[in-house]
């Protein structure tokens, strides 16, 4: 498997400043990296470099929280308030919270400090955060929802959230090369971000702790979610024989909860228990932060785990160069393309689709069209600070409520996905539901 050449090639062809892969294939494990993990330091990457892993933290938090249920702590259709008295919408399920359908603003990023109380300040916070949806209504990503878990396993475990996941998963695991804040990263070739078209050093590496159960702390090498796959694979028995979670739990986090509507656009149509699930045979989760990206898939009937991360470019470039025929010739399975716009689009009325969709980092105006909408991106301070603007983008009709736009950036078409009701308009879905204002 030539990973390190074509995993080179690809970075050098996206503008990746720094990347680093690992799959399990034949029963063995396969490594690659190139480029620097620090354009200013010149610093290489290896494959014991760690990068933020972003909203792929997220599986981890809600391993955790299936470990709740196992002990008898929390169920998971029960009131969250019940375990978090002063958290606002104490009415929604833990479930509701593991699978992204409770209905209140998702992008809060509010620092509330770095001292071990930040969980319980955000959940204070959170009282100010909107109301989008009602408690499972439809799917709309929540990275608060993962932030007021990581409270509650905080809470019931009598402890901060960084130590129940060292204690219960990656010291169990195994994992070596691990950091969960910024003096454990200096002990690692730790991965800075670039972002914008000149790949700029992003200059706020450390993100809020109040954040972390969502992910914007955690540090691994690929190696370690490989690792982390596979444990999940085989129903919660670790490679080296740790049991982390039960057969059951497993198979609830596997289990399909909710679709995504549209299909997700750049996420899968459905989820499990914190797991995007993939209909053609996979399952994993993908994440972000500024200027660093994860990839990572799980393809328990065909022993096949891969995990790949890079810090900055167009990432996308990578998982279609790298990632996606890499899968395709380890499992013969067919990994579907990403959808492009139609060659002669379908007329439609784009009446019922104008207007204003307001969320907490970002909005949109959508405007009729002679063939289809022009959508105009309103980007929030943390949009901005990562190089996006305010720009006007031409969409046409793909299928039922999507649309897709005309022009690819980073190599995907992105689509939006609108929810009606009464015959209009009730929400732009991108995988959050941004409402009409």
């Amino acid at each position: 498997m030539d990973l390190r050449d074509r995993l080179a090639e690809a970075a050098r062809e996206h503008g990746v400043p720094g990347a680093a892969v690992a799959v399990w294939h034949d029963g063995r494990l396969h490594e690659a990296a190139t480029g620097v993990v620090n354009t200013a330091t010149g610093v290489e990457t290896t494959t014991d470099s760690v990068f933020q892993v972003g909203s792929t933290t997220k599986v981890w938090t809600a391993a955790l929280v299936m470990q709740l249920v196992e002990d008898g702590l929390a169920e998971l259709d029960k009131p969250v308030g019940e375990y978090l008295p002063d958290f606002a919408f104490g009415g929604v399920t833990v479930r509701q919270l593991l699978t992204h359908t409770a209905g209140f603003d998702g992008d809060v990023f509010e620092d509330t400090g770095r001292g071990d109380d930040c969980l319980d300040k955000f959940l204070v916070h959170l009282r100010t955060a909107g109301h989008v949806h009602e408690p499972g209504e439809l799917f709309s990503y929540c990275n608060a929802g993962y932030c007021v878990l990581g409270a509650l396993v905080a809470k019931l475990r009598g402890g901060t959230w960084e130590q129940a996941l060292r204690e219960r998963l990656l010291t169990p695991l195994g994992a070596t090369h691990a950091a969960l804040f910024g003096e454990e990263a200096v002990l690692f070739r730790a991965s800075a971000g670039h972002v914008g078209p000149d790949a700029a050093v992003y200059p706020g590496w450390q993100m809020p702790r109040s954040n972390a159960p969502a992910g914007s702390t955690m540090c691994l090498a690929p190696r370690e979610l490989v690792a982390f796959g596979r444990a999940l694979a085989a129903g919660g028995l670790a490679p080296n024989g740790t049991r982390l979670l039960s057969e059951e739990s497993v198979a609830a986090m596997l289990t399909p909860q909710v679709h995504v509507p549209g299909g997700g656009g750049a996420l899968s149509d459905r989820w499990g228990l914190g797991v995007e699930l993939f209909d053609w045979g996979a399952f994993g989760h993908d994440g972000g932060t500024p200027g660093q990206s994860t990839f990572w898939r799980v393809v328990p009937e065909s022993d096949f785990f891969i995990a790949m991360s890079g810090n900055g470019g167009s990432f996308f470039g990578l998982m279609a160069d790298v990632a996606r025929p890499v899968i395709e010739e380890a499992t013969a399975l067919m990994v579907p393309a990403e959808p492009l716009p139609p060659e002669a689009p379908k007329p439609v009325d784009g009446t019922p689709y104008a207007g204003l969709y307001t969320g907490p980092q970002l909005g949109y105006e959508v405007a009729a069209a002679g063939d289809g909408l022009d959508v105009t991106l309103i980007p929030g301070p943390l949009m901005e600070s990562m190089g996006a603007a305010r720009t006007t983008t031409r969409y046409v009709h793909l299928d039922g409520e999507s649309f897709i736009a005309i022009e690819a950036e980073g190599g995907r078409h992105d689509v939006v996905t609108f929810v009606m009701r009464d015959g209009k308009a009730a929400y732009l879905h991108n995988g959050r539901a941004v409402a009409r204002a």
